[in-house]
């Protein structure tokens, strides 16, 4: 099938598939001698080719099943020479079509790039849900959901495709060698930048598209299916419907999805696995950063320096000599007596040299330890009592002021936000940071959002009022908004639930 891609007519070859494949994205799917060479210059080839040798390739691409060729029987000829000319008309084969597709696929990947892209994890949820949505209503068109699946199947086939992509930049990336330290080293700081700014809030993507999957099977995955199948709306097959093959393919697409993020196994998730994969990447970046900034610090380091030994070592003439040269590289000590003086340095002068000067006294420790023999005291370890006293006394405080906002926060039952009228700053901020919480979950079918604080004590529970506006006054300011039903409780308490006109 890719026999076209070698030998020395590779390039007229492609060329002329290349022409083919351009006329079929024009619904022209025939194309005579001389419309061949036509769309040979527009796909810009550019060198001189006469008809024998043009019919030369065409024969050629013939025998390999690349093209067909078609008698056109409809067309009227006025010469012999116009109907050897115009009668013969080539046409791609299937064989030729994937040929085609198959190269282009190849150097598409050749000049991309693989990227991390939590755009494209938001995109997989938001069609999930679009697609729950859509099984919900029993009116909506069976079109609407074919698309939002093909959608789907095009967002996860863009996920797979630039995380191989990328693993594999990122892989050789890792092996690089050889490449200019300045500019590798830029690369591999702004690799790791990016692989931790991908990892931010991964989890909880992650978590949203499996929420999302179990949503849409609750409703079922084969109901999804049908629907789409009568919105795909397939051409009827000569040998055999195709029905069934796109319903397998379907069903494979939908184990895929589950296989990154939600297995029907109980396996770990693939999406948790490139979680692994990033960072053991910018471990390894950062430990490869290290060492090029180490090497660029030393000119030389400890290893090249024992193989120059090593040479003299091996260069050195007699056994003398082979004593003389240990003694000499392992033998040093450092110079830590240079900084002692005479008892009295002005009796010996700053020109006088050092073989004639009198010697000093030099502590025995000097050498094992760095240090002399003169101590001192030690310095007194600080008292801090107080301090952790002082900070105790303020966590008792903190702790006390929370628990006061949320005696007055609680609720028995859904109450409106306007009943909270005027609040103390304290508490005021406490509320805030509830409400934000809350505003910041996705909300269920009938519009309720839920959440639970950090430490677990205190649950809001937030659902749309009426429309009406909320006024909050405090001794900074007032704050006005939505007036929402809200309802604040501890997790494990099961209070009968206020109807909305009692509260």
């Amino acid at each position: 099938m890719f026999r076209f891609t070698t030998g020395d007519r590779a390039e007229l070859y492609g060329a002329i598939l290349q022409a083919f494949g351009a006329a079929n994205e024009r619904l022209e799917t025939a194309l005579g001698l001389d419309e061949v060479r036509v769309r040979l210059r527009a796909a810009g080839w550019l060198d001189a080719v006469d008809d024998e040798d043009l019919q030369d390739a065409l024969r050629r691409l013939r025998a390999w099943e690349l093209l067909d060729v078609v008698q056109n029987h409809a067309e009227n000829y006025r010469t012999a020479e116009e109907y050897e000319r115009r009668n013969l008309q080539y046409s791609l084969t299937r064989r030729g079509e994937a040929a085609l597709a198959g190269v282009e696929h190849a150097l598409s990947v050749l000049a991309s790039t693989g990227a991390l892209q939590t755009a494209v994890l938001e995109a997989v949820a938001d069609r999930l849900d679009e697609l729950y949505v859509l099984l919900g209503e029993p009116e909506s068109s069976d079109r609407r959901v074919f698309t939002t699946l093909q959608a789907l199947e095009g967002h996860l086939e863009a996920l797979l495709a630039n995380t191989k992509a990328f693993n594999g930049e990122l892989q050789r990336l890792l092996r690089a060698e050889g490449a200019d330290l300045a500019t590798f080293r830029e690369v591999k700081a702004a690799t790791v930048a990016y692989l931790q700014e991908f990892l931010r809030n991964l989890d909880q993507r992650g978590q949203a598209v499996a929420s999302a999957v179990q949503r849409v099977e609750q409703r079922g995955v084969g109901r999804l299916h049908e629907r789409a199948l009568r919105g795909a709306e397939l051409p009827p097959g000569a040998d055999s419907d195709p029905a069934q093959a796109w319903l397998e393919r379907r069903r494979a697409r939908w184990e895929g999805l589950r296989a990154w993020f939600l297995p029907a196994d109980g396996s770990r998730p693939r999406v948790e696995q490139l979680h692994d994969v990033a960072r053991r990447a910018i471990v390894t970046l950062l430990q490869v950063l290290d060492r090029i900034t180490e090497s660029r610090r030393r000119s030389s380091s400890a290893a090249q320096d024992f193989r120059v030994l090593a040479r003299w070592f091996a260069a050195a003439p007699t056994e003398d000599d082979l004593h003389r040269l240990w003694s000499t590289a392992f033998g040093l000590g450092p110079a830590r007596h240079a900084h002692l003086a005479h008892p009295d340095p002005e009796l010996v002068p700053s020109a006088h040299r050092w073989a004639e000067a009198p010697p000093v006294q030099v502590s025995a420790l000097l050498r094992t330890s760095g240090r002399t023999e003169r101590f001192t005291r030690t310095g007194r370890v600080r008292d801090i009592g107080a301090v952790k006293a002082a900070r105790a006394e303020l966590a008792r405080k903190e702790r006390a002021e929370l628990d006061a906002a949320r005696d007055v926060l609680s609720t028995d039952g859904p109450v409106r936000l306007s009943a909270f009228g005027r609040l103390d700053d304290a508490v005021f901020e406490r509320l805030l940071d509830l409400l934000g919480r809350a505003l910041a979950v996705r909300p269920d079918s009938s519009g309720t959002r839920r959440t639970v604080t950090s430490d677990g004590r205190v649950e809001i529970v937030l659902s749309p009022g009426d429309g009406g506006t909320a006024v909050l006054r405090t001794s900074r300011g007032q704050l006005e908004g939505p007036d929402y039903l809200v309802e604040i409780r501890s997790p494990g308490d099961r209070r009968t639930r206020v109807p909305e006109e009692d509260a």
